[in-house]
This record gives structure tokens, C-alpha cells and sequence, in this order.
């Protein structure tokens, strides 16, 4: 017999209902657990906090296009910074900014 499955979520009160609901219409298995943690999107959160940053003074986008690009940069940059992206170490300012170069087609 294999353990039941846990379902991890934040304390929303809306869950509870919603596993329920869910377990009623079949969509879940009733072994389904669900186990709410206050603090659970903490991590995900802490991830961002350096996008939020950066993001709020240019609040003022003026196309979802131009919204889109811009964090993919401020994501990218970040990861790259945190040693997220293949082949570029972290802390590796070389490499990065040949990474940097060779991505956006510029001479370093």
C-alpha cells in the first residue's frame, strides 16, 4: 500500500473547502491529506522580494509586452547572479559577462 498523498498550501481558509469539494465530485482520492503551513510560500516569496524591488519604481508599464520583457530580464539577471543558469558559476564575473554578451548579441 503506498502513503497517502499530502497536499502542501499556505493557511487560506478557502483549502479545506475546496479538498472537500473535490474529494466529493472524485477529482481527489480521499487519501488525499492536506497540510496547511502559515509560512509555506515564505520560500517563494523571498525569491521575489528582489524582483518586487526592482519592479515597483517602473510600475508604470505601458504594454503587457513591454511588463514581460522587462522581468524576464530582472529574472534572468537574478538567477544569473545567483548562479542559476547553466555553465555560469556563481560569482563567476567572467563568464557572465560573456553569458550576457553572447545572449543579447553584443561585444564584451
Amino acid at each position: 500500500m503506498s502513503a497517502p498523498r499530502v497536499i502542501n498550501v499556505d493557511k487560506n481558509a478557502a483549502y479545506p473547502k475546496v479538498i472537500a469539494d473535490l474529494k466529493a465530485c472524485g477529482v481527489l482520492a480521499e487519501s488525499v491529506e492536506l497540510r496547511q503551513v502559515k509560512y509555506l510560500h515564505n520560500l517563494i516569496e523571498q525569491d521575489h522580494r528582489f524582483i518586487k524591488r526592482l519592479t515597483e519604481p517602473g510600475m508604470g508599464f505601458l504594454s503587457f509586452e513591454t511588463a514581460w520583457r522587462t522581468l524576464q530580464g530582472f529574472e534572468m539577471m537574478n538567477m544569473l547572479r545567483k548562479g542559476q543558469v547553466g555553465g555560469v558559476s556563481k560569482g563567476d564575473i567572467s563568464k557572465q559577462i560573456t553569458f550576457i554578451a553572447h545572449r543579447f548579441g553584443v561585444a564584451a
